[in-house]
C-alpha cells in the first residue's frame, strides 16, 4: 500500500460493542493486557519467515527478556497492591486482583507459545549447522572436552549446597537460576536433598568442537547434570529440576533522603532482596523438591508457572552468531549527514547554516557525541549543560562532560537516579563527572527528568551563541543503533532560552514564567496537547480539514484519550503509530470511528515520539504544526516526569518530519499490525501482488531531507510532498 492509498482508503467500518459501556470505563482497553499484546507481536517476530533466522532467535530473547521485566515491575506492583486489598480500578474498571487473574492466563499461554516457536526454531537452526544438544547426544570426544571445560572454566565458581536444617535455603537473586537435586548415597541409600545455584557469571551455552561453518553448543544445566559425580562424591542422581525466580525489582525512596545518592544504594540493596513474583520450574519437578522450593521461596500454587522445555529464554540472545551474517540482517552502517562532511565535520557551523534533524540509527548517533566532544574541545565554549536519563557504563558523552569541566568550562549535567535498572551505573556516573568538576544535580524526587536536551553556549564575536539539542530517545551509543529517535539540532534563540528555563528548573526549582517554543511537563505540555487536539476538533465541526497524526511507544493517559474520542466524533481523521501499549479503542461505532492505530515492530525498536496537527489542513501539509517529544502519552509522563514537547517550525525539518518520516510509518506495511477495537492486532498484508513496503528499509536507503549538504535535498525521495 502506498502513502497515497493509505490516505486515500476509508478508515476501517466501526464495530460495535454492545458489551462495553462507551461512557464508562469500558472505553478504554487495560494497559497490563494491551502490553502483553504487544509482547505477543514481538514473539510472533520470531515466527515470522521473512525474518533471518538467528534474528528470529534473538525476537525470541526479547520477548523472554520483556517478560520477566513486565512480571519484576508491572506485576510486582498490582500483587502489592491485591495483597493490601486495595481494590482501586485502573482506568477499565478493573481491580488489581482482577487484572492478575487476567494476566496470569494470558502469560502462560505466551510461555507456552515460546516454548513452541523454540521447538520449530531449534528444527531450523539444526538445518543450517547450529545444535543446542543435549547430553544424551555427546559422544566421547565431547566428554573429553567437557571434562576440562568443567574443570577449569566451571568447578571452581560453583557452590553446591545441601537442603538440611544445617544448611539454609541460600538466598536466590532476582533471575537467579538454580538445579534442585534428590540424590542417594550409594553406600547406605541415604537421601539427600541439595540445591546447585549457578551463577551469572558461567555462560549459558557451553560451546563444543565442530567442524568449520557449524555450531555447537550444550546448555549449562545439561553439563551439571552431566558432572554431578565431581559435585556430589558417592551419590546418584534419583531427580532434579531446574527452577528460576523473579523478584520485584521496583525501588522505594524515602520522601526525605537527604543524601539522594546514598539513599539509592541502599534501595537498590533492598530491590535484589524483593519479593519473589513468579517461580518457573521444570514440569517434571519431584513433588518433594517441588514442595520444598516452594515453601522455602516462599510462593503461592499461582505464582509457580511449570514449563516443559526451556526455562530462561533471555539467554538465547548469547546463540546470535556474528559469524553467521547469512543468517542476520543485512549489514548497515549509519550514515554521516552530508551537510557536516561540507563543514569538515564542524557540528557548530551545520547547525549555524540552519536547523538539522537526524532521523537515528539511520543517521549516526556519532553526530550527537560529536557536537559535545567538540564543545568539549572549543576554546570559545563557555558552558555546557546536559541531561542524562540512560547511558553507557563507558560512555564517550560523560568523557566529553567531564574534558570539558576539566578545561575549565562551566558543566552542569542533570543525572537521573531513578532511570529504572540504570540507577547503579547513573550513580557511579554522577560520580566521575563530579570528580571532573562537572556540577551534578538530580533534578526532583518527586518527578523522574525524562527530558533529552543538551545545550552548548559559544562566544561568537560580541554574543554568546546557544546551540541545543533536543532529542527523542537517550543518550546512549549504544542502543542508538537499534532504537529509531530523533536528534533536533538547533542554534535558534528562543529554543535556547526555553532549554536555559528547563536546566533552571530543574537545577534551582525555578518554574518558568514563560517558554517560547516548548511546552513540558509536569506543567504545561499535558494541557498543550489536549488544546491542540480540541483545536482540531473545532477545525472539524466549523468545516475545515482537520487530521492529527501522531507515533509513540504507548497512550494510556484517559484524558488525552477522551480528548481524541471527542475529536473522532466531531470528524478529526486521526492516524497513530503506537508501539506497544495502546489504551484506547480505535474503530468503535459511537466512540472513535475516525481513529485507527497501528504498531510497527521490526528491525528496530520504534522509539521517536511525534505528533502532527493539520492546522485548518489535510496532512500532509506544510502548513501543519509539527512536534517532537520525549513524553509517551501516559499519565507517568505528563504528570510525573520532566518532559518535553518541542515545536519544529524550519520547513525543511518539517518536511522531513512529515513527508518522509511519518508517511513511511502510515505507508509500511512490512512490519506493520493493524490495531483492533478489542485490543487485538492483525497483520496489514499488501493486497494482491504489492510488494510489501518497508519503512525501516526506505530509512536505510534514503537520506533525510534536513541533513543534506551541498547536493541539495531535490532529489532526495519523499512518499508525498506537502500541498498548499
Amino acid at each position: 500500500m502506498s502513502l497515497t492509498d493509505f490516505l486515500a482508503s476509508d478508515f476501517p467500518p466501526p464495530i460495535a460493542l454492545p458489551e462495553v459501556d462507551l461512557t464508562g470505563p469500558g472505553r478504554f482497553f487495560n494497559r497490563e493486557l494491551s502490553w502483553l499484546a504487544f509482547n505477543w507481536r514481538v514473539l510472533e517476530e520470531a515466527a515470522n519467515p521473512k525474518v533471518p533466522l538467528l534474528e528470529r532467535l534473538r525476537f525470541l530473547s526479547i520477548s523472554a527478556t520483556n517478560l520477566d521485566e513486565f512480571y519484576t515491575v508491572r506485576v510486582a506492583g498490582l500483587r502489592e497492591l491485591a495483597q493490601a486489598g486495595n481494590t482501586t480500578p485502573a482506568a477499565d474498571g478493573r481491580t488489581p486482583a482482577e487484572q492478575l487473574v487476567m494476566i496470569d492466563i494470558d502469560a502462560r499461554a505466551l510461555l507456552d507459545r515460546q516454548q513452541v516457536v523454540l521447538q520449530e526454531l531449534r528444527g531450523q537452526l539444526e538445518q543450517e549447522g547450529i545444535s543446542i544438544l543435549t547430553r544424551d547426544q555427546l559422544d566421547e570426544d565431547d566428554l573429553a572436552h567437557l571434562e576440562t571445560v568443567f574443570l577449569t572454566q566451571v568447578f571452581p565458581i560453583l557452590s553446591p549446597l545441601a537442603i538440611d536444617p544445617a544448611h539454609p535455603f541460600p538466598f536466590i537473586p532476582n533471575t537467579g537460576y538454580s538445579l534442585a537435586l534428590q540424590l542417594e548415597r550409594r553406600a547406605d541409600k541415604r537421601k539427600l536433598r541439595a540445591l546447585l545455584p549457578i551463577p551469572a557469571q558461567i555462560d549459558r551455552f557451553i560451546r563444543l568442537p565442530a567442524p568449520s561453518g557449524t555450531a555447537r553448543f550444550l546448555p549449562l544445566e545439561e553439563l551439571l547434570l552431566l558432572h554431578l559425580t565431581s559435585l556430589y562424591p558417592g551419590y546418584v542422581e534419583k531427580g532434579s529440576c531446574a527452577f528460576r525466580v523473579l523478584r520485584d525489582s521496583d525501588l522505594e525512596v524515602e520522601d526525605e533522603a537527604e543524601d539522594l545518592v546514598r539513599e539509592f544504594e541502599v534501595a537498590l540493596k533492598r530491590r535484589r532482596r524483593g519479593e519473589v513474583v513468579r517461580l518457573t520450574i521444570s514440569a517434571d519437578a519431584p513433588a518433594g523438591l517441588r514442595r520444598v522450593i516452594m515453601n522455602e521461596l516462599p510462593v503461592r500454587e499461582d505464582e509457580v508457572i511449570e514449563l516443559p522445555g526451556m526455562i530462561g529464554m533471555a539467554d538465547l540472545k548469547h546463540l546470535v552468531l556474528d559469524e553467521r551474517p547469512d543468517l542476520l540482517w543485512p549489514s548497515f552502517t549509519p550514515r554521516v549527514p552530508e551537510r557536516v562532511q561540507d563543514h569538515d565535520g564542524d557540528m557548530f557551523a551545520a547547525i549555524r547554516q540552519k536547523d538539522m534533524l537526524l532521523h537515528h540509527p539511520y543517521e549516526t548517533f556519532d553526530m550527537v557525541i560529536r557536537f559535545l566532544a567538540q564543545a568539549a574541545n572549543d576554546p570559545d565554549v563557555v558552558a555546557i549543560k546536559q541531561t542524562l536519563y540512560r547511558t553507557s557504563r563507558d560512555s564517550p558523552i560523560v568523557t566529553a562532560l567531564c574534558d570539558a569541566a576539566e578545561q575549565g568550562k562551566s558543566v552542569t549535567a542533570l543525572v537521573e537516579l531513578k532511570a529504572r535498572f540504570d540507577e547503579a551505573a547513573n550513580i557511579a556516573q554522577s560520580r566521575r563527572l563530579e570528580r571532573s568538576g562537572a556540577h551534578v544535580v538530580y533534578g526532583f524526587l518527586k518527578y523522574k527528568t525524562h527530558a533529552k536536551i543538551s545545550t552548548v553556549v559559544r562566544r561568537e564575536g560580541e554574543q554568546l551563541v546557544t546551540y541545543t539539542h533536543y532529542g527523542t530517545g537517550n543518550y546512549h551509543p549504544i542502543t542508538a543503533r537499534i532504537y529509531t529517535d530523533l536528534s533536533f539540532f538547533t542554534c535558534d534563540a528562543a529554543l535556547g532560552r526555553d532549554a536555559t528555563r528547563v536546566f533552571n528548573y530543574l537545577s534551582g526549582y525555578a518554574v518558568p514564567d514563560r517558554l517560547e517554543n516548548l511546552a513540558i511537563s509536569p506543567l504545561t505540555l499535558k494541557s498543550s496537547l489536549i488544546r491542540m487536539i480540541g483545536n482540531e476538533a473545532e477545525n472539524a465541526r466549523s468545516g475545515k480539514k482537520a487530521a492529527i497524526w501522531a507515533k509513540m511507544n504507548a497512550i494510556v493517559d484517559s484524558d488525552v484519550i477522551d480528548a481524541l474520542y471527542a475529536a473522532s466524533q466531531a470528524g478529526v481523521k486521526i492516524s497513530l503509530v503506537i508501539r506497544g501499549i495502546c489504551g484506547l479503542r480505535a474503530g468503535v461505532q459511537g466512540l472513535s470511528e475516525n481513529i485507527r492505530v497501528k504498531s510497527i515492530v521490526g528491525r528496530f525498536l520504534e522509539h521517536s515520539r511525534i505528533v502532527c496537527f493539520g492546522n485548518g489542513h489535510d496532512l500532509p501539509s506544510k502548513r501543519a504544526r509539527v512536534f517532537i517529544s520525549s513524553a509517551d502519552w501516559m499519565g507517568r509522563n505528563l504528570v510525573r516526569r520532566v518532559e518535553t514537547l518541542v515545536e519544529c517550525t524550519n520547513p525543511t525539518v518539517k518536511a522531513q518530519i512529515v513527508s518522509q518520516i511519518m508517511a513511511a510509518n502510515m505507508a509500511d506495511t512490512a512490519q506493520s499490525w493493524l490495531l483492533d477495537a478489542h485490543g487485538g492486532a492483525e497483520r496489514m498484508l499488501p493486497e494482491g501482488d504489492t510488494v510489501q513496503f518497508s519503512c525501516h528499509r526506505f530509512f536505510m536507503e534514503n537520506p533525510s531531507l534536513s541533513g543534506r549538504g551541498s547536493a541539495g535535498a531535490s532529489d532526495v525521495p519523499a512518499l508525498t510532498h506537502s500541498e498548499d
